[in-house]
């Protein structure tokens, strides 16, 4: 009888037996805890290790949320000297942060605009024109208006305001 006992709980793995806990039950558990199957969004995310051999408890397993989060099961044995188990949920798919939005040209192609040129203790300004548009921040192509269309005198400058783009010096 014995041996056929044994047979037994080797054929039929997860099950309550020897003083071990019936890990299909606790699966069970905590399926109806989360609301969703293992696997499922809301569910654990895996069934429980097979391999574990949990010690039976006497008194009815404690489920809990480990955290605010609800990103994992704590499942306790309460018994003096229990075990206790954190399952990890599967949580949603996280969306993809929105991409930014570009800010808007504040300097058209074409502009004039201020073009300032600032050292240590002194700025110097000349009119000039807007090669490329741009938004605050943005670095773009200008020429000084003093310039002429054949004789091309082009800088880079950045944004600083509308009508305004400075070239720093060090």
């Amino acid at each position: 009888m014995t041996f056929v006992l044994a047979i037994a709980m080797i054929a039929a793995p997860g099950t309550a037996g020897a003083g071990f806990a019936d890990l299909d039950a606790i699966d069970r558990r905590i399926a109806a805890f989360t609301g969703a199957a293992v696997g499922a969004v809301g569910g654990a995310q895996t069934p429980l290790d097979r391999r574990l051999r949990l010690r039976l408890c006497q008194e009815p397993l404690a489920l809990t949320w480990r955290s605010a989060r609800q990103d994992s099961v704590l499942v306790q044995c309460p018994d003096p000297g229990g075990w206790r188990l954190f399952v990890p949920v599967v949580r949603p798919a996280v969306s993809a942060p929105a991409a930014p939005v570009p800010a808007p040209d504040v300097i058209a192609r074409g502009d004039a605009v201020a073009i300032a040129v600032s050292g240590q203790g002194f700025t110097v300004s000349q009119p000039g024109e807007a090669l490329e548009s741009g938004a605050v921040g943005e670095w773009i192509r200008v020429r000084p208006a003093s310039a002429s269309r054949q004789r091309a005198e082009e800088m880079r400058a950045r944004v600083i305001r509308p009508g305004l783009v400075a070239i720093p010096l060090p």
